[in-house]
């Protein structure tokens, strides 16, 4: 699945490369959804997953991405008749439309429309004016598409919808859910950035890194700070590395479904923990909407969800942090 998003925060896995005499420490790599993925797992058989690994990948990618004519997200936003969703297809509209309801519409998969027409999406940029961006504004509502069945209903045939958002956090579960599968029980499993951890690695919980914010095209990469990951996944959204400039305005990526236009918040990077990956990459990409205080104001109000963030903002031109408190004896801050 290519996102609309390339891997904007690439959190950095730290790794060291050697074996114990009971388990093999296996690792590989490769390229998938537009993006890279690096899997870890310690295996008492010393077996290789790689091909199996692609393989869910290249099905991921059938149902959910938009860059694949023939996907059946494709196919439901080109009003093909007939078609039928599959289980990662309604696994992730149903975790969605959960989200959706409890922030409100800010985390919202009809934003595609909008997505398209700014340029990060698989069709060209369009031109846009206010009346444009109003005229798509219409399309835009997850209470406007429902699954009934196997089968979407969308209330105007020009909505699309668009998983880019959530897609690849819901990717990382799968291949976790697959190891786990095979009785691998100490495993890294990182794509596009997004993380599931589980078990140790030499005795300690699997560590990594959140990238400092950096808009500069660089392939330098400074760490903010290392956490420690076990039983849980971790994603990371943020706005200053897929974006361009048009006039003296900045487009981001990240598009607020209620103003039609890109989030203008003063956080810079949203990471959140929780117990799995499609669970975190929505709420990451809610918060870099809502922003700093609204986001701190929603946790609060929500502890039920068990979510742990680490936020990166802009305070007056100085970068600060926010990390929930249960974070902290998890987290070392390197500056």
């Amino acid at each position: 699945m290519k996102r609309k998003i390339v891997s904007l925060f690439i959190v950095f896995i730290l790794l060291t490369g050697c074996t114990s005499n009971q388990n093999k420490i296996i690792k590989f790599e490769g390229n998938a959804q537009g993006t890279t993925y690096h899997i870890t797992y310690l295996s008492n058989e010393g077996i290789l997953y790689k091909t199996a690994i692609d393989s869910l990948l290249t099905d991921i990618d059938a149902s959910m991405s938009t860059w694949v004519p023939n996907s059946i997200i494709s196919k439901i936003n080109n009003n093909e008749k007939n078609v039928e969703v599959d289980d990662y297809f309604r696994t992730v509209f149903n975790k969605s439309v959960e989200v959706s309801e409890k922030t409100g519409g800010l985390f919202d998969i009809t934003v595609g429309p909008l997505v398209n027409a700014m340029g990060f999406g698989a069709q060209k940029k369009n031109s846009l004016n206010q009346a444009k961006i109003d005229s798509l504004l219409q399309l835009v509502d997850y209470k406007k598409v429902t699954l009934k069945g196997n089968k979407i209903i969308k209330e105007n045939p020009q909505i699309k919808i668009d998983f880019n958002a959530i897609a690849q956090g819901y990717s990382v579960d799968v291949l976790a859910n697959f190891l786990e599968s095979k009785g691998i029980n100490n495993y890294l499993v990182e794509l596009g950035g997004e993380l599931r951890a589980k078990g140790e690695k030499e005795g300690e919980d699997w560590k990594v890194g959140i990238d400092q914010p950096n808009d500069k095209e660089t392939s330098e990469r400074k760490l903010e700070a290392i956490i420690k990951l076990n039983n849980k996944a971790l994603a990371t959204s943020g706005n200053y590395r897929k974006f361009y400039i048009e006039g003296n305005q900045k487009f981001s990526h990240i598009i607020n479904p209620k103003t039609g236009y890109p989030a203008k918040q003063n956080l810079l990077s949203a990471t959140v923990i929780a117990n799995d990956g499609i669970t975190a990459d929505a709420y990451a990409t809610a918060f870099m909407i809502m922003g700093l205080n609204n986001s701190i104001a929603f946790l609060e109000k929500n502890k039920d969800l068990n979510l742990e963030v680490y936020f990166i903002y802009d305070d007056k031109g100085q970068w600060k942090t926010y990390a929930s408190e249960k974070l902290k004896r998890q987290l070392t801050e390197l500056h």
